[in-house]
Parts: structure tokens; sequence; C-alpha cells
């Protein structure tokens, strides 16, 4: 499938800062980035530091005053490998050494807290089925609800408070598959279908010798994801760090699924505005 997405943020910089950006789609994890431009407005100094074998793509620049910021590309996304049915876990031995770090407690992932939990929970059972369970319990017992956390809010907060967004999600999955002996990572990415649209946290979990993306809030279709980063958590995919003080002014992300001659058959799109003062993770 291929997809057609753009991002538009505005911030307001009250003193000059450096500004880590990481918003344009990967180059390779099984997805072809045809075309893309990231614009900024007044023209910034940007300097790029691309990962060569992550594919992911950071710039850093500096602001000051009000800078708008426009990212837009065409995507597209081979097949995907991500059934669990029958996908089988793997011994710690027989993983290779990318999966390794991701069996480790994190800073917003506190797996080795909840070794306890987990055994007491899916001890019976194992690969993709443990994980379609622990998907399940947290459907059945963790709420999606706006304003609940905040930057800070780990994994272990959310299982506390039984409540909310995309990235408390996604830190609970990883914390508890990472507790059962799965490794398990944070993905940021453009979701289609995603309502309202915004980068999206989701994650993935390494069975059957390949890395497998699962959505924990059930919100989008894993088909319709356009990868931007991974990583151990929020930390490291935070799409924007601002090295000093800033307020948004405005941002909207949006995502069409487009036909091979280029018409658009579905779109989903939204606009926010708020305030906002020290860093954006």
């Amino acid at each position: 499938m291929q997809f057609e997405i753009q991002a538009n943020l505005t911030y307001d910089f009250a003193t000059p800062c450096e500004v880590l950006l990481l918003l344009e789609a990967a180059h390779g994890y099984g997805q072809t980035v045809h075309r893309e431009a990231l614009r900024f407005s007044p023209l910034a100094e940007v300097v790029r530091i691309d990962d060569e074998m992550s594919g992911e793509r950071r710039v850093v620049f500096t602001a000051h005053g009000q800078v708008e910021i426009d990212y837009t590309a065409k995507v597209e996304i081979a097949p995907r490998v991500w059934d669990l049915q029958d996908a089988r876990m793997m011994a710690v031995r027989d993983l290779p050494s990318e999966a390794l770090p991701y069996l480790r407690a994190s800073r917003y992932c506190p797996s080795d807290r909840f070794e306890s939990f987990v055994e007491r929970e899916f001890a019976a059972l194992s690969g993709g089925a443990k994980v379609q369970a622990i998907l399940a319990w947290i459907a059945a017992h963790v709420d999606y609800r706006p304003g609940v956390s905040d930057s800070s809010t780990t994994a272990r907060d959310t299982f506390v408070d039984r409540a909310g967004v995309c990235r408390d999600f996604a830190h609970l999955a990883i914390t508890l598959c990472r507790a059962a002996d799965i490794p398990a990572r944070a993905v940021s990415a453009y979701a289609w279908k995603l309502e309202p649209a915004d980068l999206h946290a989701v994650a993935e979990v390494y069975l059957g010798g390949c890395w497998r993306l699962i959505d924990p809030t059930g919100k989008a279709p894993i088909d319709g994801l356009v990868r931007v980063a991974t990583g151990r958590d929020a930390a490291d995919i935070a799409f924007m760090t601002i090295f000093g003080k800033a307020r948004l002014m405005t941002q909207s992300f949006a995502i069409i699924r487009s036909a091979p001659n280029d018409q658009c058959s579905e779109v989903d799109a939204s606009t926010s505005a708020r305030a906002m003062t020290g860093r954006a993770r």
C-alpha cells in the first residue's frame, strides 16, 4: 500500500535553542520512501544526523522566534508479517544480538518489576499466544483516556492508574512482554485510520525469527503504519526534543492512502493546538 503523509508544526521559541527533530519516515523496515520534503519557515540551518544502520532520519537545527516545520512524503509499505498466531518464542541464546537490548528494563518500561505478575497471569502460554493474552489483558483493564498521563508516566504508573494514551499502552505492552522474556520495543509511526490523526506510539515484538508490529490500543491497522523511529521506549522515539523552552502554536498530521495512479481513496487528518513550555517529548 502507498500513503501520502504530512506533518505541520508551528512553535514559538522565546530564546535561541537547538532542536532535535525525528519526524521523517524511516528508510527501510519494509517501507520505501518515493519522495519527501522537509521545509522550515523561516529558513533554518539544518544538520543531518541520520542513522545509516536503522534508516531513521534525524535533523538538528537552531530555532528562535516563531518557526513553522512542514514535512511531506510518499511512502510504500510492503506486506508485513504481523500475525501472532503460532508465532514461536525463541530461547535467549537463539536471539539475534539486535534483539537482546529489548529484553531489559528501560526508563519507561520497568519490566523487572512485573515478572511475578506475568508469571501468575500468563505462565500457561507461550509465544504469540502469550502476546495476544497480554494485549487482551490491557484492552480489558486499561482505558484510553487523554489527560491522565504526562511525559514522566511509566508503565508502572499506567498499571496503577489503569488509563492512558497510546504511548502508555505501548509502554505497558512492552513491559509485560519483556517480563515474559519476549523482546519488545517502541515504534513511532504515522497511522492510517487513527482518529484523530497523530504520530502514534505502537510496539514491536520479536517472535518466530522476526519483528512483528502490534498496536496495544487497537486503534490503527498494522498495514497502515508508516514507521518513523524505533527504540527502547518513548525516550528514544520522541518526534521533537527541544533543548530550551518553546510554546506550541499549532500542530497537525495527516495520512492518506493513495492508489497507484496517485488518486486518493481514503484520508485521516486532524489539527490540534495547545500551549507548551519546556522540552517536547
